[in-house]
């Protein structure tokens, strides 16, 4: 039997195949919040946002969609890989759906276990009783994609850190200066937020932001 007529019969029924595709859509948004950069991109433009103190601004949907935009931006190399890898093979039929997904898997896992501590692997390993793997290929999506979740929200965290400190100088020295003045019934945020988008402004803050966050996955 010829490797084509091999490939036909692993190949699935095209039913099978649009149910497949419709679970896969379902389970989109979770892949992408356990499996790319948005997690670590939403958090810190979330606390960008509360830093700034102005709640409502910009709206939640301008920092999912500026989040989105940042994910592809710095997923495309993963992407072009998997094209040249899973998809690209498998619309030649030299590859079957199966061997497609285990090709296409690879190069994801190597991006978050890029990003993953070591220290966050070892936790979910050591309740298993095994001991860490040497090479990418032997570490399970179920081992890698919780890791990489926790990597992610401790290096949002880190880099929230750093993102709100001299809001928080600011709103120290505008409500020092309120007390001092006597005016203690204003709120000091009322009067700290146009100095905090001033100086945000002058900064070029939102290129910053996101210059950083781009270094980040290099």
């Amino acid at each position: 039997m010829t490797p084509e007529l091999l490939l036909e019969e692993q190949t699935l029924a095209p039913a099978l195949k649009v149910m497949l595709l419709l679970g896969a859509a379902s389970l989109l948004p979770a892949i992408l919040l356990s499996m790319t950069s948005f997690v670590r991109i939403v958090v810190v433009l979330s606390l960008l946002r509360q830093g700034l103190g102005s709640m409502q601004s910009p709206p939640t949907q301008v920092i999912v969609g500026l989040s989105l935009f940042l994910t592809a931006f710095t997923m495309a190399p993963v992407m072009s890989e998997i094209q040249e890898k899973a998809w690209e093979p498998m619309q030649r039929n030299e590859l079957t759906e199966f061997q497609a997904i285990e090709a296409a898997t690879l190069p994801t896992e190597r991006f978050m276990l890029r990003q993953t501590r070591e220290k966050d692997l070892a936790l979910f390993y050591e309740f298993t009783g095994k001991p860490l793997p040497e090479r990418v290929e032997d570490v399970p999506l179920t081992m890698a994609m919780p890791a990489f979740v926790l990597s992610e929200m401790t290096t949002a965290f880190q880099m929230g850190v750093i993102v709100l400190l001299p809001f928080l100088v600011v709103d120290l020295a505008v409500a020092s200066l309120l007390m001092s003045m006597g005016m203690m019934m204003v709120p000091p945020t009322m009067m700290s937020l146009p100095i905090k988008l001033l100086l945000f402004v002058l900064v070029d803050g939102w290129n910053l932001v996101a210059g950083s966050l781009l270094r980040s996955f290099a």
